[in-house]
């Protein structure tokens, strides 16, 4: 792989226009160039698209049409993108830098990993600067994995290859598909992931992607079938040792 690669970013929105304006501007300011960006829109009635329009000569491909949630909209653009390289960034969330597809680009090119990933902060969703979660996820291994481990999925950059290969989102999931990802792509196929460590991604609290309880019943009882629907011994307890992973979260504090 050559400095020359091509980062393909998928931004996911449904009436964003509140947030998905810092979302594109981060991607924009970044000092990385060969980006090709994407915008999957489910049909938005709010000013989304019109503020997507305003940033045309920025935005490669833009399609807003109705989907079948969350998933299936990645995976339209997934199946869109032509990069080697894709990466998640969805509409309430931004890069916290200037430098952040940089790093990953060097990332793949020195230990030409098959994907990367790093750290994510939540952040008030009205003052952006004021942390409330900090997700420092380290590097992996199948211990970690079997005892409820996850990875910040908004950070997670793989080859285009890789979803040729092993397939795209399991939209049966819903809730789970991310963590189904992870699972399949870095436990099932073994694939190779490097560790980038810093903060890649900050995430506003209560957007369309901070799952609500009722949700987070409904994933944590998912989060089970994905190990069965790949044909993997479920780890005991897996449903319980996942959500108290998160724990720490809530007291652990970047140093930025």
């Amino acid at each position: 792989m050559n400095d020359e690669l091509k980062i393909s970013i998928i931004t996911v929105a449904f009436n964003s226009e509140k947030t998905i304006r810092d979302t594109i501007k981060s991607i924009v300011n970044q000092d990385y160039k060969n980006i090709e960006y994407i915008v999957i829109d489910g049909n938005s009635t709010d000013d989304t698209n019109q503020i997507v329009r305003e940033f045309s000569d920025n935005v490669d491909i833009h399609i807003s049409e109705d989907d079948e949630g969350i998933y299936d909209a990645m995976n339209k653009g997934i199946k869109s993108a032509s990069g080697d390289i894709i990466g998640i960034l969805n509409s309430d969330d931004f890069y916290p830098n200037a430098y952040v597809l940089s790093n990953v680009a060097k990332t793949f090119n020195k230990h030409e990993s098959d994907a990367v990933y790093g750290d994510l902060v939540y952040v008030n969703a009205k003052d952006t600067s004021k942390i409330q979660r900090y997700w420092q996820s380290g590097p992996y291994t199948t211990k970690k994995l079997k005892n409820g481990w996850m990875l910040p999925h908004p950070t997670f950059f793989v080859k285009s290859s890789i979803y040729k290969q092993f397939g795209l989102y399991n939209t049966s999931l819903h809730m789970a598909a991310d963590y189904d990802m992870i699972i399949r792509l870095l436990y099932k196929f073994n694939i190779s992931a490097n560790y980038i460590p810093m903060i890649l991604v900050k995430m506003r609290t209560g957007g369309a992607s901070n799952a609500s309880i009722f949700d987070r019943l409904i994933a944590n009882k998912q989060d089970g079938l994905v190990w069965t629907k790949n044909q993997l011994n479920k780890p005991y307890f897996i449903r319980i040792k996942k959500p108290l992973q998160k724990i720490m979260q809530f007291f652990q504090k970047p140093k930025i």
